[in-house]
């Protein structure tokens, strides 16, 4: 599946986008800005690059230029005539908005260096991210002016920032590049969109027309493992993500992730991770638990 090159309508007499957005959130897309994203209204799926997880309301994450990226609401959020509950504020600029060397210049050092680190997506975590979110919602109802001086104070909490997960893996971005649709780019964007349901090879491989003796030997060169062993352990790792929640319980939650029967999704979860769904959501709930007694 392509990734569309989505952009935001931005005023002729602002340098940057800071923008409230209602309407269902866009579909995998990328685009040349940097974005800051706050899910202020809904919770679902979030994929950043070959990154899946759940997001939940207050959501904020910061990604670089070209990250391919889509947060989707769970179905809850769509009424039947069509009405999307979900809500969010949406911040972008350009590289070059407050010119050439800005983020060049040795007191930005740090600034530019978690700048550089949102190629692969950053999400922000602890008191810094209770303070960006307090700015971001703001913003809303900000003049230019004001807008440009919180965003300058939203650089500073970032430059200091320690609390934070990266997301997308760096052979993932390594093969993303703007404006190119090579056949690995295609094939991680056809696995990640698809791999809650079955995937055929065949399917694959007619997307990104390819030999499978030319597929298997480049997949293996460039991630290090079989495709069958990239998929698993994406849906693994998603898994893990669902079981660390109390939404789902193992049955669902092996469906969610592309697995047809539960035999197959406990023997596969035990080979990657050494022990067997049960297993692990009672070591988190129990870790849980100590935390909030």
């Amino acid at each position: 599946m392509k990734v569309s090159k989505i952009r935001l309508l931005q005023e002729p007499n602002k340098s940057f986008i800071v923008f409230k957005e209602t309407n269902a959130f866009s579909r995998w897309h990328h685009h040349p800005e940097y974005e800051l994203v706050l899910i202020t209204k809904g919770k679902g799926r979030r994929m950043v690059g070959d990154h899946i997880d759940r997001f939940n309301e207050n959501d904020l994450v910061l990604l670089g230029p070209y990250t391919p990226h889509e947060w989707m609401c769970d179905p809850e959020y769509f009424e039947p005539d069509g009405h999307f509950l979900g809500e969010g504020i949406v911040i972008q600029f350009l590289p070059d908005f407050l010119g050439d060397q800005f983020f060049e210049v040795q007191e930005n050092a740090a600034l530019n260096k978690i700048l550089g680190e949102s190629s692969r997506a950053i999400e922000i975590l602890g008191d810094n991210k209770e303070k960006i979110i307090e700015i971001v919602k703001n913003m809303i109802d900000m003049d230019g002016t004001d807008r440009l001086y919180s965003l300058l104070s939203i650089f500073k909490i970032l430059s200091s920032l320690e609390d934070f997960n990266i997301l997308a893996s760096t052979a993932f971005i390594n093969q993303f590049k703007p404006d190119e649709n090579t056949p690995m780019q295609k094939a991680m964007q056809y696995i990640v969109q698809n791999f809650q349901h079955q995937i055929y090879l065949n399917d694959l491989l007619a997307n990104i027309n390819m030999s499978y003796s030319s597929f298997n030997t480049l997949f293996k060169i460039t991630y290090r493992m079989t495709f069958k062993e990239y998929l698993l352990n994406i849906r693994i790792g998603y898994a893990c993500k669902l079981l660390t929640g109390a939404l789902h319980n193992i049955s669902e939650t092996a469906y969610l992730c592309g697995f047809e029967n539960i035999s197959n999704f406990n023997r596969q979860f035990k080979n990657i991770k050494g022990i067997t769904p049960s297993e692990f959501h009672k070591q988190v709930h129990e870790k849980r638990s100590a935390i909030y007694q």
